[in-house]
C-alpha cells in the first residue's frame, strides 16, 4: 500500500535535501566489434554506442518528469577498449578513443568511460599500446573517461605498472595543463576494481556482464545528513539504525528508477549503486555528515571511526531496499567535489595522511585531490602504491584520482567548475620514495587470498 507520509517525505528529500539520481550508466559489450581492421573496429564501436544508448537520454528524461526525480548525469561504459584492440596501433587506440568521444557527444551523454585495461598480474602489448597513449586520449576528447586496475587482493600489486601510471598522470597533466590539468580528473588507478560501477571516472563493463545493461548510481548525502540532525543526542547504535533507514528509502528511489529505465529500454536492470557522492553545492557533502555526527570539523580525532560507522550503515540500508545492490555502495570522499571536504582542507585539519586513512572504510579512496604541479613521477606513483595496497589488503576496491595541477602549489586554489568542484592544493610529505618504486615487479598477495 502506498503510504502518503512515505511520498511526501520524498518529495521532501528531492526539494531541500539535495536528493538525485546521480546517473543513469548504460554499459555496452564490445567484444562483438573486434576486426584486424582500424577503421572497421571504430566504426563498430560507433554503431554498436550510438544503436544501444540512442533512448539513454530520452529516457533519463522521460523518467524525471513521470517521477520528479532529478536525474543529474547520463552515461554509457564499454568493455575495456584494451581488451578488443589488439590489432591497433598506439595511434589506433587514440582513434578510438575519439571515436568514443564522437559517439558520447551524438549521443548527448555526460561521459563514456572504458578506455582502460586491466593489468593486475601483468600487461599484454595490447594494454601497454592503450597505457602509452592514455595522455594524448584524454587531453585530445571532451567526454572519455580511463580507468586501470593494477591489483586485486588474489593476484598482489603490479609495481611495473604503478610506476607506469605515476608517468601516465604526470604527462596527462601536463597536456591539460592550460586548463587546470583536468585530464587527471578523467583518470582513475584501481584495486579490486569492480566490473558493474556506474561511477565515473572508473565506470567500465566487465566482461562478465550481458551485452547491455542498465544501472543506477543514487546519491543523497544532504538527506542522511537531515535525518541526523533531527535525531538529535543519541547513541551510537540508535544513529547507526537511523542512517539504515534512510538509506534504504533512498535506495528504494534508485531502484524504482532503475526497473523503469531497464523497461523502457529493452535491456536488463544491472544494479543500484549507493553511493554518498557529494557536490560542491551547500547541503550535499559527506564532510558535513561527519560533523553533524559531532566532529568539530572533518579530519578531527575521530573522522575515521565516524566514516566507518556511516559507510557500514549506508551499505546495510541499501542491501535491504535491493537484491540488486552492486558497484562500489558507500561514502565517496572526492576533495574537490564536496564542499565541506574543501573547507577542511582549507582549514589544515584534512591532510593526504587523515584521507588516505579514512580511505580504509569508505567507498574508493584518494579522489578528486589536487597536487602541486611539481610533484614528481616516482612520488604519485608511491601515493598510488600506498593507497593501493590498503585494498589489497582489506579485500576492498580502492582507487586513485589525483591532479598535479601544473603552475599551482600549497597555498592555491584550483577551480575545475560544475560537478568537479574546486579544491586547495594539498601539501605532500617531500621525502623520495624513488629508489622504492624502481625495484618494479610485483608485491605479492596477501596471504589471506588464499581462501580456496
Amino acid at each position: 500500500m502506498i503510504n502518503t507520509n512515505d511520498i511526501l517525505e520524498t518529495i521532501n528529500m528531492i526539494r531541500e535535501e539535495n536528493l538525485d539520481i546521480r546517473t543513469i550508466t548504460m554499459g555496452i559489450s564490445l567484444l562483438d566489434c573486434i576486426s584486424e581492421d582500424e577503421n572497421r573496429l571504430c566504426q563498430k564501436i560507433y554503431d554498436k554506442i550510438t544503436s544501444k544508448a540512442k533512448d539513454l537520454v530520452k529516457t533519463g528524461t522521460e523518467i524525471e518528469k513521470k517521477y520528479g526525480i532529478p536525474i543529474v548525469n547520463k552515461r554509457v561504459s564499454v568493455t575495456p577498449v584494451s581488451l578488443i584492440g589488439g590489432s591497433l596501433s598506439p595511434d589506433g587506440f587514440v582513434h578510438a578513443a575519439k571515436t568514443l568521444d564522437r559517439a558520447a557527444k551524438n549521443l548527448g551523454i555526460d561521459f563514456i568511460g572504458g578506455f582502460g585495461a586491466l593489468v593486475h598480474k601483468g600487461a599484454t602489448p595490447s594494454d601497454e599500446k592503450l597505457i602509452s597513449v592514455i595522455p594524448e586520449a584524454l587531453s585530445e576528447t571532451d567526454f572519455v573517461c580511463s580507468s586501470i586496475n593494477v591489483a586485486t587482493t588474489k593476484s598482489g600489486i603490479n609495481m611495473d605498472a604503478v610506476a607506469e601510471m605515476g608517468r601516465t598522470v604526470k604527462r596527462t597533466a601536463y597536456l591539460t595543463k592550460d586548463r587546470n590539468s583536468i585530464g587527471c580528473a578523467k583518470f582513475v588507478v584501481f584495486a579490486n576494481v569492480p566490473e558493474d560501477n556506474p561511477f565515473m571516472a572508473g565506470a567500465f563493463h566487465g566482461v562478465g556482464e550481458p551485452d547491455a545493461v542498465v544501472s543506477v548510481g543514487v546519491s543523497g548525502p544532504g538527506v542522511v545528513c537531515s535525518a541526523i540532525s533531527r535525531l538529535g543526542d543519541c547513541d551510537f547504535t540508535t544513529l547507526a539504525e537511523e542512517i539504515k533507514k534512510t538509506a534504504f528509502k533512498i535506495t528504494r528511489v534508485g531502484q524504482l528508477v532503475a526497473f523503469e529505465a531497464s523497461k523502457m529500454m529493452g535491456v536488463p536492470f544491472g544494479i543500484v549503486d549507493l553511493s554518498l557522492a557529494p557536490t560542491p553545492a551547500v547541503g550535499d557533502s559527506v564532510a558535513h555528515i561527519l560533523e553533524q555526527m559531532g566532529l568539530e570539523v572533518c579530519g578531527a580525532h575521530g573522522t575515521t571511526a565516524a566514516l566507518a560507522l556511516l559507510n557500514d550503515a549506508v551499505k546495510k540500508g541499501g542491501v535491504m531496499a535491493s537484491s540488486n545492490v552492486g558497484g562500489l555502495s558507500g561514502a565517496f570522499i572526492p576533495v574537490s567535489e564536496d564542499a565541506g571536504m574543501i573547507s577542511a582542507v582549507g582549514r589544515g585539519a584534512l591532510s593526504i595522511e587523515k584521507l588516505e586513512a579514512m580511505t580504509a572504510v569508505c567507498s574508493v579512496g584518494l579522489d578528486m585531490i589536487v597536487v602541486d604541479g611539481d610533484t614528481s613521477e616516482d612520488v604519485i606513483s608511491a601515493i598510488i602504491a600506498d593507497e593501493i595496497s590498503i585494498g589489497v589488503a582489506n579485500t576492498k576496491t580502492t582507487a586513485v584520482r589525483l591532479i598535479p595541477a601544473y603552475g599551482k602549489h600549497p597555498g592555491d586554489t584550483v577551480d575545475f567548475g560544475g560537478l568537479l568542484g574546486h579544491a586547495p592544493v594539498i601539501k605532500l610529505n617531500e621525502y623520495s620514495p624513488s629508489k622504492f618504486i624502481s625495484r618494479g615487479g610485483r608485491i605479492p598477495a596477501p596471504i589471506h587470498s588464499l581462501k580456496n
